[in-house]
């Protein structure tokens, strides 16, 4: 009980710390929001006390701290010697660039799929998704006036892409698309500025779909999906999630990346698009790889056992619903 209290008085400081970044006038308001944020993030990274979740945490807590220390420094330099309080376009750059830290984008993303291989899946969701809320909303403070993130944008969604191909580990794997989605985000941000929001809460919803599955089937690496994966209910719910993180059609991640190619060949930025979308091809093809390797694997069931199997059937069901039924609601909402 006491655990549970204090696992959710961090919740509620987290929650509290992202609103006021987002509600903040001014830049140190933003980092103190920021700061608020880090140190309730990591009790709740801390809460199964373990050798890896001792690393992640302190990994964790110097990137983050190194990140703080670059904005508060870019912050104050400003403020002392630039008059009437506009940034020149070096420091534009020194700030974005600690807030890509905070965020793990390209090309500071090492540290990324590092630290959330040593989390479980409740901490790794909240790094995946709630973590970045506050630095989005900080960037899309700035983005406007950087003429370089386009390079961002194309070294994201190519690490992600590439960075993924050889691993075996879910949570590297979620680590490095979570890189890629950041690429197709900040490209919302910059062209779509309204609805890069929009992007992130598809994201999030496909994600929560799936890092609940891998926890209730305790699935850390991919031969543990094979094994547990053992219904055709839960095959296909685990194949239309990927390919719906991946951004195939019909599938309700489809439709954020479908906006940011529209937006794109307006630009006529054809060379950024080619590259995205050959980027998305390769995150395709890792979430084959998992998909084919669960498929190609049968097993015999009990049927004594077949309604302990299923005790996860209505939820199951829900997310193939929401996964396959919301993109036909958005795309008559936008027609």
């Amino acid at each position: 009980m006491k655990k549970n209290s204090t696992r959710g008085l961090f919740f509620i400081v987290l929650i509290t710390s992202t609103l006021i970044v987002v509600s903040s006038s001014n830049w140190l308001s933003i980092w103190m929001g920021l700061e608020i944020n880090l140190m309730s993030f990591i009790p709740l990274m801390f809460m199964k006390k373990n050798s890896q979740s001792s690393q992640a945490c302190m990994l964790y807590f110097l990137i983050q701290s190194m990140s703080s220390v670059i904005m508060l420094m870019t912050i104050l330099i400003n403020s002392i010697l630039v008059i009437n309080n506009v940034m020149n376009e070096f420091m534009f750059m020194i700030l974005s660039s600690s807030i890509l830290m905070k965020l793990g984008a390209a090309p500071f993303h090492q540290w990324f799929p590092e630290i959330l291989s040593k989390m479980n899946w409740s901490s790794a969701f909240l790094l995946l998704t709630w973590q970045k809320i506050a630095p989005m909303i900080v960037l899309s403070y700035l983005i406007e006036n950087l003429d370089w993130i386009t390079i961002v944008i194309m070294s994201s969604t190519i690490i992600g892409a590439i960075g993924g191909l050889n691993q075996t580990s879910l949570r590297k794997i979620m680590a490095y698309s979570s890189i890629s989605h950041m690429g197709w985000m900040m490209a919302c941000m910059k062209f779509e500025n309204e609805l890069w929001m929009m992007y992130l809460i598809i994201y999030s919803a496909i994600t929560l779909m799936l890092t609940t599955l891998f926890y209730n089937y305790s699935a850390f690496y991919m031969n543990q999906l094979q094994v547990n994966m053992n219904l055709a209910m839960k095959k296909w719910l685990m194949t239309t999630l990927f390919l719906s993180l991946g951004g195939l059609p019909p599938f309700i991640g489809f439709f954020p990346k479908w906006i940011v190619i529209q937006s794109l060949i307006n630009k006529n930025l054809y060379f950024m698009l080619m590259i995205m979308i050959l980027s998305a091809l390769i995150t395709l093809y890792y979430y084959i790889r998992i998909m084919s390797a669960n498929f190609l694997l049968f097993y015999s069931i009990n049927k004594w056992n077949i309604l302990l199997m299923n005790k996860n059937y209505y939820q199951e069901m829900i997310m193939m619903m929401i996964n396959l039924s919301l993109p036909m609601m958005l795309i008559i909402k936008f027609m």
